[in-house]
């Protein structure tokens, strides 16, 4: 073989080895642990990773299967959603009904700043205004009543 056939052979199998390692490095291997945190069990309504009931093991058995089979996450939740429904899915997608679930605390909470800046100036403002309304003096105890308050605190204390 030339010398330069032999350069073109070698550079082909490192460009075939480089392009193998880039594709399995874009698409890493699942871990079952790290999955499984991400799915519920569909008749108990808890994480998967927490329970061991027969509906449990069965949905961890497909899950495993899925893995082993090499897929993305992705195709994983793709494929767990088709086999059990939507609800195995931990976090909700971000579609339909469940996106209120995402925009509704931050709407709340803009919602609330902006009550705060439209009502804190008007509350400023009553304190104030009641603070710099004289008070007229209180006319004093009359007799009778002062000794009244006078058992009484005795009594109490």
């Amino acid at each position: 073989m030339s010398h330069r056939r032999l350069i073109t052979v070698f550079a082909l199998t490192l460009a075939c080895i480089a392009s193998t390692t880039v594709s399995a490095a874009a698409a890493p291997q699942v871990n079952f642990y790290s999955a499984v945190d991400q799915f519920m069990c569909v008749s108990c309504h808890e994480p998967l990773n927490q329970v061991n009931s027969p509906q449990a093991l069965s949905e961890k058995q497909t899950l495993r299967g899925l893995i082993k089979q090499g897929l993305t996450m992705s195709q994983i939740k793709r494929g767990m959603v088709a086999q059990y429904g939507q609800q195995v899915l931990a976090q909700p997608s971000a579609s339909g009904v469940s996106l209120t679930i995402y925009i509704l605390p931050p709407a709340v909470l803009v919602g609330g700043l902006v009550l705060l800046a439209f009502t804190l100036p008007k509350w400023r403002e009553r304190s104030r205004r009641a603070a710099a309304t004289r008070l007229e003096a209180a006319s004093p105890l009359s007799s009778a009543d002062a000794s009244r308050l006078d058992d009484e605190l005795a009594n109490f204390i």
